[in-house]
């Protein structure tokens, strides 16, 4: 369905449309892309586009750019949900960034004010029908990706928070030990009574014989 080629022309016909749409938006996109970054898709092809500031627009190449500040890779949903702006897929773990992370979660600032229309880009090569199609699929698939990665968050800060309540902290072990310490002097000196009364009544037999 789609090639390199293909895909070159559809974010740099939707990344520069937004650029015309948005003044200010541009301005942004256009500053972090003064040093070219480059996106590498990891599965199920291998592809590499670069970024980078060509005057008044974006220009986007089909190869890496060794001169490159910042290299991003992830797999088709994690850069989709880059490309929609998505404010989590930077700290989450889904895309690995290599060199200027800066610059990455600038681009991802830059994209989330810009909000290109990929859609109407993916059209002008498939088709509306299959466009839309597409468009919405990703997009749940993006949606999917934020709530499974919630989820997960927020069942690890359960169980921490469990695992918190439940294991004692220092102070309190100290005074767990302090009770365990005392109740074992007292143990040791009832028995060391109790030893002394045994011996006093064996003598008091001993005389009486």
């Amino acid at each position: 369905m789609f090639t390199g080629t293909s895909i070159t022309a559809i974010v740099r016909a939707a990344l520069n449309r937004a650029l015309e749409l948005d003044p200010a938006g541009r301005k942004v996109l256009l500053e972090c892309l003064a040093e070219p970054v480059s996106v590498s898709l990891t599965t199920p092809v291998a592809i590499t586009l670069t970024l980078s500031n060509d005057g008044n627009y974006v220009q986007v190449d089909n190869q890496t750019a060794e001169e490159a500040c910042t290299f991003i890779r992830g797999g088709p949903v994690a850069l989709a949900a880059l490309a929609l702006g998505d404010s989590q897929v930077l700290t989450d773990g889904r895309l690995v960034v290599e060199g200027n992370t800066e610059k990455a979660r600038q681009l991802q600032q830059a994209l989330s004010q810009l909000k290109p229309d990929w859609e109407a880009a993916m059209a002008n090569h498939l088709g509306d029908v299959p466009a839309h199609f597409l468009g919405q699929r990703i997009r749940n698939a993006v949606l999917w990706s934020q709530q499974a990665m919630a989820s997960v968050t927020a069942s690890l800060e359960e169980y921490i928070h469990e695992e918190s309540q439940s294991l004692p902290g220092r102070r309190e072990l100290a005074a767990r030990f302090r009770v365990i310490d005392d109740l074992s002097q007292r143990t040791s000196q009832l028995e060391a009574r109790l030893n002394k009364l045994d011996n006093t009544g064996s003598d008091n037999q001993t005389e009486k014989l």
